[in-house]
């Protein structure tokens, strides 16, 4: 503990994270003092390496990235969103589901926009949103209005308070804590590897779609 203060260190840590809201904000508390590239790294890879066993420890706990895996599973088509930096991650997770799902739909605002899938949602769909700060305003609207139709949403987002935390039907919440002025990407794309790989291993031939496409691979010379 740290004076008066009642917090741990790592919910300490997890303030004063909350509190450097953009990359600016943390580039000046973290890297403009002068530091060794050696020390540096080794900051960064504790914190990368902590942050990433505190979020497998809380999504194991909670059992919200096996919620979310039956969610997907049982839903009839599934949507995927995110926009600027979270849109990688959606592109990431949409891209292992579709190899053994049918119905995976990445919503990228150009091919396939919001007003398209928001105007024709099923009860049967689902709408697996990424939003981490800073929140883009289409993501928590889509999310919103895909809910008010009637449809499921399953949100990964990064603190409990998040916008799309209070929108969501299911919420998977992955710490983005870095010692780096960009928040961490580990823990999400981790997490997101998580949920692909227990809904692929639950999907009905999910088997056969994995072999039919390295049969199309091996057949088209995709891949040198």
């Amino acid at each position: 503990m740290s004076g008066d203060d009642p917090r741990s260190d790592a919910e300490r840590g997890h303030a004063e994270n909350r509190r450097l809201a953009s990359p600016g904000d943390r580039f000046g508390a973290r890297l403009q003092r002068r530091s060794s590239a050696a020390a540096l790294q080794a900051q960064l890879v504790e914190q990368e390496t902590r942050n990433l066993a505190e979020a497998l420890d809380r999504v194991v706990a909670d059992g919200s990235v096996a919620q979310a895996a039956a969610t997907v599973i049982a839903a009839r088509r599934r949507f995927i969103t995110g926009s600027g930096k979270s849109f990688a991650y959606a592109s990431l997770l949409a891209t292992d589901l579709s190899a053994g799902l049918s119905q995976v739909t990445l919503v990228d605002g150009a091919v396939v926009r919001p007003l398209d899938i928001l105007s024709e949602v099923r009860e049967t769909d689902v709408l697996v949103a990424v939003s981490l700060r800073r929140y883009r305003r289409e993501t928590v609207v889509m999310a919103d209005r895909f809910r008010a139709a009637g449809g499921t949403v399953v949100g990964v987002t990064d603190a409990d308070g998040a916008p799309l935390a209070a929108i969501a039907d299911e919420v998977i919440v992955v710490p983005t804590d870095s010692a780096s002025y960009a928040d961490s990407p580990t823990a999400v794309a981790a997490v997101l590897h998580l949920l692909a790989t227990l809904t692929t291993a639950s999907a009905k031939g999910a088997r056969r779609r994995l072999a039919e496409r390295d049969r199309l691979s091996r057949e088209l010379g995709i891949y040198t």
